[in-house]
């Protein structure tokens, strides 16, 4: 069928066409948020009990401003996603209603999310019905819940009406839960009877949306201090069971940032942590609260799960930088403008690098176990060489490209590097800082003046690249904007490992990996030899990755394939490492099937058993002990 000439396109429109007559039909612009009130304010009931099959019943009772076209939304750039998220999919059983009367509605046929209804002269509000239709397997997408609890992220269960800012649409929320549950969320609650459903304060949609709610029925509440809270909810109760001291490492976290910071942008804070391995394992942050999905036995088998730990200073960090402070082009007026990445090396990458740094100060994870994780990262990205190719600031753009999907060789593609290898910037920063001011400054200045805010205070304050270097500048003047340049714009053949290396230390290989990466290896099912052969390996012998033309990728080995042997002997991870270990003066003979095929293979292992180490230089300043101590009074 042929387009028809652009002249009969009216302005603003897009074309669809018709199912009946198939005749061009011109869908109607959606209109640009614009920064003014809403009016009236928009009612939300949630019915959550179905717990069992996921339903999500949802009735919406809106104002509308005026008769005519309306177009409602279904949330779809989000914060914290950094790419478009709305499972539209998952939207079913659409009804729109004004008094008694039915309305119809039709779906934008370029824009999924967007639904047009016309209003009746003399409407002053419509009712609006559907049910979310949550994941009931991970192949279907997130799974929020299960018969015991859930995590209710209120954009999957709600529609907005186009044209306004999302500061400007007030909601009155409220939730209808199974009984014998028990709720958190930042929102403030109000209970009524037993039975009834749970009200939240009044907000503005966009503070709604950043608020989601955890409940279930094995629930405890550890407060932190007068404003921060831990709730933890579990898939059975004896999983609650956190020790004296345990609590007290998830306090620390609270209080080391504080000194850091020294100011809070948030009036309260919900730390929303689940113990469960039924819903789908996330970390998102949200300006007075995170969302966290964490192993069952995080608690009961704390030492097993040390690589577990930087999930809660990384997910509260980012109240300050992500929610407070922000990226000029990741913030938007509502959820349908295209959020863009450019700042995520400061957004993530710094994020990670305070990750580690609290971690640390606050006793989650001791100073071997830190320095571990710091070598894993080091040796991890100096290995890869997708940055002989790819410049970092280009992977700012993954989220949208590859949507965290299944890579073949990603090692040689790259993908969301600006977190870990921005981590490694961060580090140089702060060595360097420390270096150029002999001592006496550091990157914590720059998060109490970057960061700054009246405590309280959760509005949002973007920034710009040239925000970043005058405020570095400030501190101890450098060439911060070509020393960024050349690590962002530029494509390198190494990790950058100045930091590690100012800090006093060194990246060396030996033949036994460090605690963390033991502990890393036994949490994922897989161990890692990229070092040593160029790949990583599942306890059933399935490959997971192959460094690109490393020796398995030399060997013609790919992620998916299954190692059935070693030599004469049938598949393990320890007849592989002995393997590897013995294999100075022959490669290691493996076979190997992929679908129908099987063929024996060999893999270059003449550099034996190797595995990262941070190694202390004894003549150089330790810069990076000096961060990693916890920050006094």
């Amino acid at each position: 069928m042929k387009s028809p000439p652009a002249s009969s396109i009216p302005e603003g429109g897009t074309v669809g066409y018709s199912a009946t007559s198939g005749r061009p039909r011109c869908a109607e612009a959606i209109p640009e948020p614009q920064d003014a009130p809403y009016p009236g304010i928009m009612q939300l009931h949630v019915d959550a009990t179905d717990v069992e099959r996921g339903i999500f019943r949802v009735r919406q009772t809106m104002p509308v401003p005026e008769t005519g076209p309306l177009i409602l939304l279904y949330p779809k750039w989000l914060p914290g996603f950094h790419s478009p998220q709305a499972p539209i999919e998952l939207f079913a059983g659409l009804q729109v209603s004004a008094g008694a009367r039915q309305l119809g509605w039709r779906r934008h046929p370029v824009t999924v999310n967007a639904f047009h209804i016309d209003v009746p002269e003399g409407t002053m509000s419509i009712e609006v019905a559907f049910q979310f239709l949550s994941p009931t397997e991970s192949s279907q997408g997130r799974i929020i819940c299960s018969p015991d609890l859930l995590m209710l992220p209120w954009n999957n269960v709600l529609l907005y009406p186009a044209g306004y800012y999302a500061r400007q649409i007030m909601v009155e929320p409220e939730l209808r839960l199974p009984d014998g549950w028990q709720a958190a969320c930042a929102l403030a609650q109000e209970h009524g009877l037993p039975g009834q459903p749970v009200r939240f304060e009044t907000s503005a949609l966009d503070v709604l949306v950043d608020s989601p709610v955890l409940a279930g029925r094995h629930f405890r509440r550890e407060p932190l201090d007068d404003h921060v809270t831990l709730t933890i909810v579990a898939d059975q109760a004896h999983l609650l069971a956190a020790t004296p001291d345990q609590i007290a490492a998830h306090r620390a976290v609270v209080d080391q940032a504080d000194r850091l910071f020294r100011s809070r942008p948030f009036d309260r804070f919900e730390m929303l942590l689940v113990l469960s391995d039924t819903l789908s394992a996330e970390g998102i942050e949200h300006h007075r609260s995170f969302e966290a999905v964490s192993a069952p036995e995080y608690f009961t088998a704390w030492d097993a799960n040390l690589t577990r730990h930087d999930t809660i200073p990384h997910e509260y960090v980012h109240s300050w930088n992500g929610k407070h402070r922000r990226g000029a082009d990741s913030w938007t007026p509502n959820f349908e403008t295209p959020i863009r990445n450019s700042l995520m090396w400061v957004y993530e990458g710094l994020t990670q690098y305070w990750t580690h740094v609290l971690a640390t100060r606050s006793g989650m994870w001791d100073r071997e176990q830190v320095l571990g994780a710091l070598g894993y990262t080091a040796a991890r990205y100096d290995a890869r060489p997708g940055s002989h190719w790819r410049p970092l600031i280009d992977t700012t753009r993954d989220p949208i490209i590859a949507a965290r999907s299944p890579l073949p060789w990603p090692s040689w593609q790259r993908s969301e590097d600006y977190y870990s290898e921005g981590a490694l910037i961060w580090l140089d920063v702060d060595t360097r800082l420390r270096e150029l001011s002999g001592e006496i400054r550091s990157l914590d200045d720059f998060a109490r003046i970057f960061f700054a805010c009246m405590d309280g205070d959760f509005s949002t304050r973007p920034y710009r690249f040239e925000d970043v270097v005058e405020a570095l500048d400030g501190i101890a003047a450098f060439g911060w904007k070509d020393f960024f340049d050349g690590h962002l714009e530029k494509t390198h053949a190494h990790t950058p490992l100045d930091g590690i290396r100012r800090g006093g230390y060194r990246l060396v290989y030996r033949d036994h990996p460090t605690a963390y990466q033991s502990s890393y290896e036994a949490n994922s099912g897989m161990a890692d030899l990229t070092h040593a052969v160029g790949l990583t390996v599942s306890t059933a012998g399935r490959i997971t990755d192959v460094l690109w033309e490393g020796p398995a990728f030399d060997a013609g080995l790919t992620i998916g394939a299954q190692i059935t042997a070693v030599g004469d002997r049938a598949f393990s991870l320890d007849q592989l490492r002995l393997a590897i270990r013995e294999a100075a003066e022959r490669p290691v003979e493996i076979t190997v099937t992929k679908g129908k095929s099987v063929r024996n293979t060999a893999v270059v292992a003449t550099a034996g058993l190797r595995f990262p180490h941070l190694e202390r230089c004894p003549t150089s300043i330790g810069r990076l002990d000096a961060i990693l101590d916890p920050l006094p009074n």
